[in-house]
């Protein structure tokens, strides 16, 4: 299976989960910043960052990086050789080339193509168009702020745009269900003797630096336990990173000795990169209990990524990705539009 994956979510996930269920091993091509460039516009994300997400994902055996974004007859055969790849997999969403035409009609062609079910709900247009929805509210906040002379004026994370954030006037389709939690989830608790490491967060619009310091946190012990911060979509994103264990689905902000004992933590761990948390102003720290009981560690983040700094990346190319925004939007509601049911999940 290839693609852009630029702003990794629970979308594309999924795809990589059902696209491992089709086979033994799941092999991703992750297509060039260049050919992104010309075939769609800057992408979000360098290619770096976008490997570092796919391989962090845990149905995912082998990444080839600088992908094609056409599958040529050239390609197709040295997937078949060198990588023993048996099938070519794809969304039930229609993927067209600049020149109108079907992007997998040769795998088609030869009988090597499967297709799967797109995830209902989300995509990378929706999430830029939350991005892009948000200027207003920011610079709305910001005359706020300077003409009251409090706050950070310029923080995309405060409290007003990160509800613009959320919303961001774009309707979701996304619709949890149990079952697909379990399917992201390893079904497997810490043995009685396992080293559990407890690391919380918001972990907004996933990103390369959330995959680093969770690979990190899951180094120091057995078993890594993740705390959220009420979202469901953000913990199928969490669950489908290799290193992590389980998630507590809207963790509270302190971490608590009843909690402590419950989950039966080792270890509390934080970053040194995150994000400025508006809620917590002015209230107590945290991870007092968890630093009086001597089981609380900085963690150095391997990356400075924030969910901040990348929204900056899309509002500093703001016209560029608004005119791509506008032509995908369009296709995104046609093809809801036509959705029709598609078997096996």
């Amino acid at each position: 299976m290839d693609g852009c994956f630029d702003l990794m979510h629970y979308g594309h996930a999924n795809a990589l989960r059902q696209a491992k269920a089709l086979g033994d091993e799941l092999v991703v091509g992750v297509v060039s910043d260049e050919e992104i460039i010309s075939n769609k516009g800057p992408p979000v994300l360098s290619m770096q960052e976008r490997l570092a997400l796919v391989s962090g994902l845990k149905w995912v055996d082998e990444v080839i990086p600088n992908a094609p974004y056409e599958i040529t007859e050239e390609f197709m055969n040295r997937l078949f050789k060198e990588h023993k790849i048996d099938y070519i997999i794809h969304g039930d969403d229609p993927c067209l080339l600049p020149d109108g035409t079907d992007a997998y009609a040769l795998a088609k062609k030869v009988g090597r193509y499967k297709q799967i079910k797109r995830t209902e709900g989300v995509s990378s247009t929706d999430i830029v168009g939350r991005i892009l929805s948000s200027i207003e509210d920011v610079k709305a906040d910001k005359a706020c702020s300077e003409s009251s002379h409090t706050g950070e004026s310029d923080n995309l994370n405060n409290t007003q745009s990160s509800k613009s954030l959320a919303n961001g006037g774009h309707v979701s389709h996304f619709l949890p269900t149990s079952r697909r939690i379990v399917q992201f989830s390893n079904g497997k608790g810490p043995g009685p003797n396992s080293r559990v490491v407890y690391i919380d967060g918001a972990f907004d619009l996933f990103h390369a630096g959330h995959v680093e310091i969770l690979k990190s946190a899951r180094q120091l012990g057995d078993f890594l336990l993740v705390g959220i911060y009420a979202d469901q979509t953000v913990s199928l994103s969490v669950l489908a990173c290799r290193y992590v264990d389980e998630v507590i689905i809207g963790a509270p902000w302190e971490v608590t000795n009843d909690m402590i004992t419950t989950f039966n933590i080792s270890l509390v761990v934080h970053g040194t990169v995150a994000e400025n948390n508006p809620f917590l102003n002015g209230k107590s720290d945290p991870y007092v209990v968890p630093k009086n009981m001597g089981i609380f560690q900085t963690l150095e983040s391997p990356k400075d990524i924030t969910t901040t700094s990348i929204a900056r990346r899309i509002i500093a190319n703001h016209e560029i990705y608004v005119k791509r925004n506008a032509k995908k939007e369009a296709s995104e509601k046609k093809y809801y539009a036509e959705k029709k049911y598609v078997s096996a999940d």
